[in-house]
């Protein structure tokens, strides 16, 4: 019969285990995961004492940064980047694994920071560490209430926003040098501005040519949308039908079981004759000629599946016509005059006087 109060062993396990009705009402029985007796005791008086300052003085019990990592992890599992995430907090480990959430203030995101500069990490790779905290923080305390404040985390100024995008004949060359299951991806990719793994997951069963509409369920962000299909996709599309019965892009006949950035992608590119090109960049490529046709922000925001408007904000530099008449204000007459700056300036002067 298992021990209805205290610390007590089990025949299944090598370690103490404590069961206790706590001061707040909350009944526990856990493992103490220590084979001292001693420290199992200390670890349910801890336990007692967090769950009474709680109850009577509305003090939080003090939470570790590991703790909290693993929770996040959980509600974050469904991310498709989650693998990333898992090995960003393995590389903050020696930084805030000893840590309680209470103990990260300014100082410490400094440390990581400070680190992280001297193993000659860029701003980009460091800011993603500080997103990560930040993140891990604010769930802290938003949602769980495990604390009550968190430092002010700002990322590193200096990262380099990435900015390439491919011209119309560099974009035909790359088609035309990558095998065929390859090169159908691009050009649905260069149509609708779909991510790699957006695409290869495409389903017959959420593609409409009828209407031109495909519905995407695996997206970045985890939110489903709906991509308008322009003359070109659809063109790819029709020409994929019969070769898989549930994916529309396919290699070999079977669903795509590796990512496009591999070495048939880099083959490809590298025939093509272009230079620092990841498919990604596809995206902004798409993106970029939108812009330079005339496609708002807004459009644009909504056609990307973008949850911000600061997400699309980066391509309003190819958007110029809007400024055709102002730049045109100081265009040379056909006369060859021009306007006269000084006189103008002069006069300007006379008038206020």
């Amino acid at each position: 019969m298992a021990q209805s109060e205290g610390v007590y062993r089990r025949p299944d396990s090598r370690f103490w285990w404590i069961a206790a009705t706590l001061p707040n009402g909350e009944r526990i029985r856990q493992s103490a995961g220590t084979e001292i007796r001693e420290d199992a005791q200390a670890l349910l008086a801890k336990l007692k004492l967090e769950a009474y300052r709680a109850a009577h003085f509305g003090i939080k019990p003090e939470r570790s940064w590991q703790e909290a990592v693993v929770r996040y992890l959980t509600v974050k599992a469904t991310l498709r980047s989650i693998g990333e995430v898992r090995r960003n907090f393995v590389k903050l480990d020696p930084y805030l694994g000893h840590l309680t959430l209470n103990q990260i203030n300014g100082d410490v995101v400094w440390r990581v920071v400070e680190g992280e500069m001297k193993r000659n990490k860029k701003p980009a790779s460091i800011n993603r560490y500080l997103a990560q905290i930040r993140g891990v923080l604010r769930m802290a305390r938003d949602e769980w209430q495990w604390i009550d404040s968190v430092p002010k985390i700002r990322l590193l100024p200096g990262e380099v926003e990435r900015d390439r995008w491919l011209t119309f004949e560099e974009a035909d060359r790359l088609v035309r040098a990558c095998p065929d299951h390859l090169a159908a991806v691009v050009r649905f990719a260069l149509a609708t501005g779909c991510r790699a793994k957006e695409i290869t997951g495409l389903e017959w069963g959420r593609v409409d040519l009828q209407r031109k509409t495909a519905w995407l369920d695996r997206t970045k962000n985890g939110t489903p949308r709906g991509v308008p299909l322009n003359a070109d996709a659809v063109r790819v599309l029709v020409e994929q039908i019969g070769k898989h019965p549930q994916y529309c892009f396919t290699y070999r006949g079977q669903p795509y079981a590796y990512q496009i950035s591999n070495k048939g992608w880099r083959k490809a590119v590298e025939r093509a004759g272009i230079e620092d090109l990841r498919f990604h960049d596809l995206r902004h490529t798409w993106a970029s000629w939108h812009r330079q046709a005339g496609t708002s922000c807004d459009e644009l925001k909504d056609l990307g599946g973008w949850k911000s408007r600061s997400m699309v904000d980066r391509y309003a530099k190819f958007a110029t016509d809007n400024l055709r008449s102002a730049a045109a204000r100081i265009e040379r007459r056909s006369d060859g005059d021009v306007i006269d700056l000084v006189t103008f300036a002069s006069r300007q002067e006379a008038k206020r006087a």
